[in-house]
């Protein structure tokens, strides 16, 4: 082989490693991302309870709780929870979430499309409920809102939809600009066959607000200590530092086999 090939495979291996270690940089970079923003989500926490003890069943410009309303097809105990997937998939992933949550919108950034994946193909069923850390924590309504239109939006059969629109668009933690109905019905339009008037009516009036805090309150009922709190058949697994896309589709087809 001459001195030049050699060279020339000398170089191509070299730019291949060097491809490898950039690979393993960005990896490395999202788990501190998701991990750092954790903590984020936490901080406060003690300060978001007492909020939400003290603000449980109010609304911004009410004196008096509403109905406890629950979106359509809501399940899970005192029906919390709304589903995307098939009542016949094994495994359960349930997921504790604030729409003004940066560790939240980073797992669902890192985690859509395996999410998407698993529970188009029926292997998975994901059971999501929606808290207000984060209006506990920095003041505000948007966390309630957001999940008052995603509720809106159950009833319209396009949660899975609007909650990936939320995140998409997620303001800064400390901007409230979802506390805004017009915001969310603007980022309603995103999504086809939304933005229309039992939509808007729902958001407007609050619809499932009582609904939200009940929720909230069985978030803090539960002991967890920050969101996103992710459960797979109950078991804690965000909290392992190793947990990927690739190792939680593992653990769907272990379930599904046993």
């Amino acid at each position: 082989m001459s001195e030049k090939n050699r060279d020339g495979k000398r170089t191509a291996r070299e730019r291949l490693a060097v491809e490898r270690e950039k690979q393993k940089a960005a990896e490395r970079r999202r788990r501190t991302l998701i991990v750092a923003a954790s903590v984020v989500c936490v901080l406060g926490l003690a300060t978001a309870v007492g909020v939400l003890a003290a603000n449980h069943g109010k609304d911004s410009g009410s004196s008096k709780a509403g109905p406890v309303v629950a979106p359509s097809g809501a399940t899970g105990k005192d029906s919390l929870a709304i589903q995307v997937g098939k009542d016949s998939a094994k495994p359960t992933l349930t997921v504790w979430e604030d729409f003004r949550c940066p560790a939240c919108q980073a797992f669902e950034t890192a985690y859509r499309p395996t999410l998407h994946e698993l529970t188009d193909s029926g292997r998975l069923k994901v059971q999501y409920h929606l808290v207000t850390l984060i209006d506990g924590n920095l003041g505000g309504t948007g966390s309630k809102r957001a999940a008052n239109a995603a509720a809106c939006a159950q009833d319209a059969g396009k949660f899975r939809d609007f909650h990936d629109v939320l995140y998409e668009n997620q303001p800064k933690e400390t901007d409230d600009a979802y506390a805004s109905n017009a915001k969310l019905i603007e980022l309603a339009g995103k999504v086809s066959g939304l933005d229309t008037p039992a939509f808007k009516k729902c958001v407007n009036t609050g619809a499932h607000d009582s609904w939200v805090m009940k929720s909230a309150a069985a978030f803090q009922a539960g002991g967890f200590t920050g969101t996103p709190t992710v459960l797979f058949d109950g078991k804690n697994i965000y909290a392992d530092q190793t947990m990927t896309p690739a190792k939680l589709k593992q653990l769907v087809q272990a379930a599904n086999k046993g």
